[in-house]
């Protein structure tokens, strides 16, 4: 069976919002707010939104982010926002938006948009046990943060979120092709009573049915390598920045730090013990929260296949992502969802 996305004339969709976005675009939105670019501006890495970096007149550089239109609302998006100024109020270092006029979020040609200093650095080395504890301070200290209040707007990082809800889609929008798609489902149905039997269920889960219940808080929500810029040491920012707070969202601590760990079992535990080691000089973790490292994984699959199908249309993905929606795809997540039940029936990882 072909791929999914082949589009014929008559069916290819409307020209994408974001092919309006135009160096030009991006050059006079920053002008309304008295910053004015020198011309050179470089699109950043970036999937979910468009970002760029652009050097000013007066020779420092910002980064301004346009928001994927009808994905956030301004709620939720200054949601965002205010928990980054949070963090940056209390020293931590994520990088936070500026506020220009009393105003963090700004709109421009039909774009809502953000503007924040630009900070460099390379992919932190997460081999090292020394740079792991520097990590697993500032998470704490993030965590910290984001446990002194609730979101109000910003939605869970649960089964419902992440697996009913993605599964629907791409059946309900017949994203799986015919040949795998009752294989596919199944494999997703078997996956979700595991998940359902956890804290990440709709109820506590039966894990913990004699205990108390895990405690969730505000996340920076998607912590892996790419969004952690390290600094050398010798300087006085040296060490991490945490970047990208575009998926914040209430959960459970463990969320921040599984996407940390790679490698074989050996590998993962000598890592979260780095982890750790640092997270709890500043704050408690509590380590039920080990027993949804697998669980999670398992939702950021099925949830990153959807997430790949609702973006189709931005003609950035079919370009990026040329392997996506073949019948061969969809048997490699059958058996990765297969592989993923085999590893939630282990015993989790400890540290």
């Amino acid at each position: 069976m072909a791929p999914f996305n082949i589009l014929t004339p008559e069916s290819a969709p409307a020209a994408h919002p974001y092919e309006s976005l135009t160096p030009d675009v991006v050059l006079d939105a920053l002008a309304t707010l008295g910053l004015h670019g020198d011309g050179r501006l470089t699109a950043l890495n970036s999937y979910e939104n468009r970002v760029y970096q652009v050097h000013l007149e007066d020779r420092s550089a910002v980064v301004v982010k346009f928001y994927r239109p009808d994905r956030w609302s301004d709620a939720e998006i200054l949601e965002e926002h205010g928990f980054a100024l949070e963090l940056a109020a209390a020293e931590v270092p994520a990088v936070a938006p500026v506020v220009v006029d009393g105003k963090t979020l700004h709109r421009h040609a039909g774009f809502a948009f953000s503007v924040s200093p630009y900070r460099g650095g390379r992919a932190p080395e997460l081999d090292d046990f020394e740079v792991l504890e520097w990590v697993g301070r500032f998470l704490a200290r993030i965590h910290a943060v984001g446990a002194r209040k609730p979101f109000a707007a910003r939605p869970r990082l649960d089964l419902q979120t992440f697996g009913i809800a993605s599964r629907e889609w791409l059946l309900g929008h017949q994203m799986v092709p015919l040949d795998v798609q009752r294989e596919w489902e199944t494999a997703c149905n078997a996956a979700f009573e595991m998940i359902a039997a956890t804290a990440l269920g709709s109820g506590s889960g039966r894990a913990e049915a004699a205990e108390s219940p895990l405690k969730s808080l505000r996340l920076h929500g998607d912590v892996h390598p790419g969004n952690i810029l390290w600094t050398p040491t010798d300087r006085p920012d040296g060490g991490p920045h945490f970047v990208d707070l575009d998926d914040a969202r209430t959960g459970f601590a463990v969320q921040d730090l599984w996407m940390l760990l790679s490698g074989d079992r050996a590998q993962q535990t000598a890592q979260l013990s780095g982890l750790l080691d640092g997270y709890e000089q500043f704050r408690d973790f509590d380590r039920r929260e080990l027993a949804l490292v697998e669980p999670l994984r398992t939702l950021r699959l099925i949830h990153y296949s959807a997430w790949l199908a609702r973006r189709w249309e931005d003609p950035i993905f079919p370009i990026n992502f040329p392997w996506f929606g073949s019948s061969d795809y969809w048997k490699g997540q059958i058996q990765m969802l297969q592989d993923q039940c085999e590893a939630m029936a282990e015993q989790p990882l400890y540290a």
